[in-house]
């Protein structure tokens, strides 16, 4: 339908005023909030990240789409909260002790919230103890840590440990990235996964808590 590609061009270009006037036409013709929101929102999401992958759109790209992708969701929010059900999903992010660099981080996140799912970010500099902690008191469905020195990375494999003798493992899948973190290195240490970039973030997540059961509150 020509009004849901408008709309998902729209996020594609940022281009929230535009954006919000397709989305409260497509609300006054009834057309369901679900499609609005997948087959609009999201669809135009997906290609912000495929080009984002492709070295075609940078990071001020990738802000400026999700904020008109933000502004859509808040739009059609009441219409679809009954209807449409709600990724189940909390997902914990934190940049690990030693190291304060969090601009890739902040973009995961971007993306991750973009999706529907609800972040929680803890910050850089974050101990093993931090993340157990956040990990008993927020209970989420998956806790991605950054590392972006390989003197600081190594402190991950410390943190999954951390995490296993506190037993909770069980009820969390962990994933990894930064710049020297390499799928080999997430084998080594048991992580439940491996991301090179923001957009592939987001497809781990969405792999990782389809193939499992739901493991969030």
């Amino acid at each position: 339908m020509k009004i849901l590609k408008d709309i998902a061009l729209c996020v594609e270009k940022g281009d929230s005023a535009a954006l919000k006037e397709l989305i409260h036409k497509a609300l006054a013709e009834e057309l369901p909030a679900e499609n609005i929101l997948y087959s609009g929102l999201i669809a135009g999401m997906e290609s912000v990240g495929l080009k984002f992958k492709r070295n075609e759109i940078f990071i001020p790209e990738v802000l400026i789409a999700s904020r008109a992708m933000k502004a859509g969701m808040e739009l059609i929010r009441g219409s679809f909260i009954h209807r449409v059900q709600k990724r189940p999903a909390t997902i914990l992010l934190g940049t690990v002790k030693g190291d304060i660099h969090d601009l890739g981080k902040r973009i995961v996140g971007t993306f991750l919230e973009s999706w529907g799912y609800e972040v929680r970010d803890i910050g850089v500099d974050v101990s093993k103890e931090q993340i157990v902690e956040a990990v008993r008191k927020e209970k989420p469905a998956v806790v991605g840590l950054s590392a972006l020195l390989t003197t600081t990375m190594i402190y991950i494999g410390d943190i999954i440990e951390a995490v296993r003798e506190a037993g909770l493992k069980q009820k969390v899948k962990i994933i990894i990235g930064g710049a020297p973190v390499t799928q080999t290195f997430a084998y080594e240490v048991r992580a439940d996964g491996y991301s090179p970039d923001a957009a592939s973030a987001v497809e781990l997540v969405n792999s990782l808590l389809k193939k499992g059961r739901k493991i969030n509150k």
